[in-house]
């Protein structure tokens, strides 16, 4: 399918029945394989031949939807997760290990910002967070000897702020090193980080692929692009005898396109088990086969709204990159064209008072956690995942009281603007 459009992947790539097979994805719903000989099960255990022998590292439902995702990507080889901090947290200490350290972004994902910070910290890994408006020199001037992955959002949620890929990778590859980029919000339909540079894409697949809210998942992409066995002293554990698979090197059995995402199952899945259920690879694959359709309706609303409130007298100001004038317009101009997401950040004169009073206003945009769907949903951080921390803690936060951040759902636009008028109009 490397040849068709991004539009047709969607919808085709990632399984070919066969005659009289199901025209459907199947799901493989099984625990466990059955083989004739131990003999035969031997060998995938010595990863001599592919198959399956147990669904926590492996499922064929799985691997035809996490295929379909490289192949929109335009990777070599993809896996699924059970999350997406699970595809995150994979994706790094797949090559980095305690003395390990990471350069990041540090407009990421709160949940991820964690992660990184303070579990993966408790391994042995540190990390230098850097601005993504840093200049190259202080970029280069973040990375250390032990410095194994640069990592950054395409789109961060929820700062909204746009990752200059290039800038990112240039420096990574300049230390010898792969660049990480969660691709979540914008998806493949609108941002494709391996054409601008970057080595590794991660998602969130709960969020826009799933498109439903029905099931929660990651994903793992390698482009193939990175040279592992060119920086062996550096990834050890892709580039020397994996003793715990009879001494198998990775990078040189699996090659440049396949070492990566084999280590990452056979060694990590292995390991701690956070396997997306075929149930919800599944559902996820409904997703994807609307993605490209539902991706241009949440821009579109997304954009028709924020012009909306950046015209609104009760509206402090207005995140959202596809405005001429935001911060982000320029790389958003480059990486995004088509447009990045439906997310929308807004400000409210009234600070947390006109806040709270707008999301009780509220009546056809729902208040949850949750981003990235078909319905559209609303948060105002102050007074919900991040109720604990007063004003001036918020705003060093980069999430002041008067912050409120807005998923754009597929709703007719006129409607939700209709029902940010009338909550606008109810704040004194």
């Amino acid at each position: 399918m490397s040849n068709y459009k991004i539009n047709t992947k969607c919808v085709q790539s990632g399984y070919t029945p066969g005659n009289g097979q199901p025209r459907q994805i199947p799901i493989i719903q099984s625990t466990t394989f059955k083989y004739d000989t131990s003999e035969d099960m031997g060998k995938l255990f010595d990863l001599e031949e592919a198959g399956y022998f147990y669904t926590r590292l492996q499922n064929p439902t799985n691997d035809m939807v996490a295929a379909k995702i490289a192949d929109m990507e335009g990777g070599t080889a993809g896996m699924l997760t059970s999350s997406g901090q699970a595809a995150n947290f994979f994706a790094l200490f797949n090559i980095c290990e305690c003395g390990s350290h990471i350069v990041a972004s540090s407009s990421i994902y709160g949940g991820t910002f964690n992660l990184i910070s303070v579990t993966m910290a408790k391994m042995g890994i540190t990390t230098t967070f850097v601005s993504p408006d840093c200049t190259e020199e202080e970029l280069n001037a973040a990375f250390q000897d032990n410095t194994r992955a640069v990592f950054g959002e395409t789109i961060a949620n929820p700062a909204l702020t746009v990752l200059d890929i290039e800038k990112f990778a240039k420096a990574a590859h300049a230390h010898g090193v792969p660049l990480i980029v969660d691709n979540t919000f914008p998806t493949p339909v609108n941002c494709r980080p391996f054409e601008w540079g970057a080595d590794i894409v991660t998602h969130s697949t709960t969020k826009y692929m799933d498109g439903h809210g029905a099931a929660v998942g990651g994903a793992i992409v390698d482009s193939g692009n990175f040279d592992w066995m060119a920086h062996a002293d550096k990834f050890p554990g892709l580039c020397t005898p994996d003793e715990s698979y009879h001494g198998i090197t990775y990078a040189e059995k699996f090659g440049q396109g396949g070492a990566f995402i084999t280590k990452c199952t056979a060694q990590l899945m292995r390991d701690f088990g956070c396997i997306q259920s075929p149930q919800n690879a599944f559902l996820l694959n409904l997703g994807l086969e609307s993605l490209h359709v539902r991706m241009a309706r949440h821009v579109e609303n997304g954009r028709a709204v924020a012009e909306f409130l950046q015209n609104h007298p009760k509206v402090a100001y207005v995140i959202y990159s596809d405005l001429p004038g935001d911060p982000y317009h320029e790389l958003a101009q480059k990486y995004l064209p088509n447009g990045g997401c439906g997310v929308v950040s807004f400000g409210l004169k009234g600070g947390r008072e006109a806040a709270s009073a707008f999301m009780k206003g509220l009546k056809l945009a729902a208040i949850e956690t949750h981003v990235a769907d078909a319905r559209t949903c609303c948060l105002n951080p102050a007074t919900s995942t991040h109720r604990q921390m007063n004003d001036e803690q918020l705003k060093a936060a980069g999430v002041p009281a008067e912050l409120v951040r807005m998923s754009c759902g597929l709703e007719d636009k006129d409607d939700l603007i209709a029902d940010l008028a009338q909550a606008l109009d109810g704040i004194e």
